[in-house]
């Protein structure tokens, strides 16, 4: 089987205009070559301009509304792009990122791509939000098999999925973020979907602390019949300060990237 395309989906945390951090961002997307890529938390216009600036073979979209954080897509020149911006992900709030999908033609075929970053916190209003979120996100493909016809659609979702669980103020109530992940994955079987498997489970990190916190939040779900390149054992390729060595160097990452890992996969025809 030969290569479809490649996708990069990486949260580069506050991701604002300052051109060394934009430097460094770019050198190491650039360094996987994707084909399509989307970087959520970008802030303020500086940050388009420098992308489309470095990646002059792309076709660049961008959400916008209300919210301080947008998600920002690339395509490469070929795929024929076609972008919407879903305000319905919002789940009514006007704060929240709407989802970005994008559809695009590789070797004949027709693949659409949703881009999204959900609700954070662990309290039962920021599960709440998600739990919506991350339901529309897989009832999409149930309406994708309506509008195209298509029995089995190309489907794929992904992005900061914030999969954190929920503390509620009696214990006993409180769901882990492993019951969490294994709902989402219940969902998704009923949907004809699949989470995809990664080369290291976390993808957040937080080493400013006395004791550094690490946590499985970012995912890629796509239809069961897709097929994908084996990276190091995995379909999906997690890179950031999972590679670094010490403690001192993965904070040292965090702080000239982001806190969360970056995701790589190809899709194979």
């Amino acid at each position: 089987m030969a290569k479809a395309f490649s996708v990069a989906s990486w949260n580069v945390e506050h991701f604002q205009g300052k051109k060394e951090r934009v430097k460094r961002v770019v050198k190491f997307l650039k360094d996987s070559s994707p084909d399509v890529f989307a970087i959520f938390e970008v802030k303020g216009k500086d940050v388009f301009a420098a992308m489309t600036a470095e990646f002059p073979g792309y076709s660049f979209h961008i959400t916008e509304g209300p919210q301080t954080q947008e998600i920002l897509v690339a395509a490469k020149s070929g795929l024929t792009p076609f972008f919407t911006q879903k305000v319905e992900f919002k789940g009514g709030n006007p704060f929240l990122r709407p989802g970005a999908l994008l559809t695009i033609q590789a070797k004949s075929k027709t693949y659409t791509l949703l881009f999204l970053h959900t609700k954070s916190l662990p309290d039962p209003k920021g599960f709440g939000l998600r739990d919506f979120m991350l339901e529309k996100a897989i009832d999409f493909n149930k309406i994708l098999k309506k509008a195209t016809g298509a029995q089995e659609p190309n489907y794929l979702f992904m992005g900061d999925l914030n999969t954190m669980g929920m503390n509620y103020k009696f214990s006993k109530y409180d769901i882990p973020q492993t019951e969490e992940i294994a709902r989402l994955d219940r969902f998704c079987k009923a949907r004809g979907l699949r989470r995809l498997s990664k080369t290291f489970d976390e993808t957040y990190g937080n080493f400013n602390r006395s004791k550094p916190l690490t946590s499985d939040l970012d995912h890629v779900v796509a239809s069961e019949h897709l097929q994908f390149r084996s990276l190091d054992g995995k379909e999906i390729k997690v890179s950031g300060w999972n590679d670094e060595s010490t403690l001192a160097k993965k904070k040292a990452w965090t702080e000239k990237y982001s806190d969360h890992n970056m995701l790589y996969f190809e899709v194979m025809d």
